[in-house]
């Protein structure tokens, strides 16, 4: 066999390690706007943002329809670039599972954040557990399959005993990084919903 063909066979480990980094990356980041989501005590335009809105038939995401600011600390300002958007802006609102009724005024939407209950911080923070939770198997899920590839590459006589090991550490090593992140972010999370 000639060198280059059996490195044309050989897969690219790197790649696959890179590959694999990626899509850790991305159920993080994941996590993260899904986290932004969860209501506190103050007003932050990620609560709104992803809201879908029927956009003359067609789902679209509140951040694309209008600007979403915060004008005092517990309430958003949604202004829509067309204005007969306002209605179906206020219905989407109305189905979430906000739980905030937005006022109309015809032009814009202003949305006051009522203070959390005890009762409903906990309920959030089981739901931010379930949802870190979520990412954390994403990410295990991630490591799994870049794992049985691994050992399928050393059944194959690709990868010498030796160098699985060496890899499967590497594996461990970014696993542990991006669910430590994963930790990070619901610590965070949880101190802001604590927070009085």
């Amino acid at each position: 066999m000639s060198k280059r063909h059996e490195e044309e066979t050989t897969p690219n480990i790197d790649a696959m390690f890179k590959d694999a980094e990626h899509r850790m990356k991305q159920a993080i980041e994941h996590l993260r706007q899904d986290l932004a989501g969860y209501r506190t005590g103050r007003a932050n335009p990620a609560l709104v943002e992803r809201l879908l809105v029927d956009y003359y038939g067609t789902p679209t995401q509140l951040q694309q329809l209008a600007s979403i600011t915060v004008p005092e600390p517990r309430q958003l300002l949604i202004q829509p670039w067309d204005p007969s958007t306002v209605s179906a802006i206020e219905k989407a609102i109305q189905k979430s599972d906000l739980g905030v009724n937005p006022v109309s005024d015809g032009r814009t939407l202003r949305i006051t954040l009522p203070p959390l209950t005890e009762e409903r911080r906990r309920e959030l923070i089981k739901q931010v557990h379930k949802r870190v939770e979520e990412g954390r198997v994403a990410v295990r899920n991630i490591r799994r399959d870049l794992l049985e590839h691994l050992r399928r590459l050393q059944k194959e006589k690709h990868l010498s005993e030796d160098e699985l090991k060496r890899h499967e550490q590497q594996v461990e090593k970014l696993t542990h990084r991006y669910i430590e992140e994963a930790d990070r972010l619901q610590a965070a999370k949880e101190a802001e919903l604590m927070e009085v």
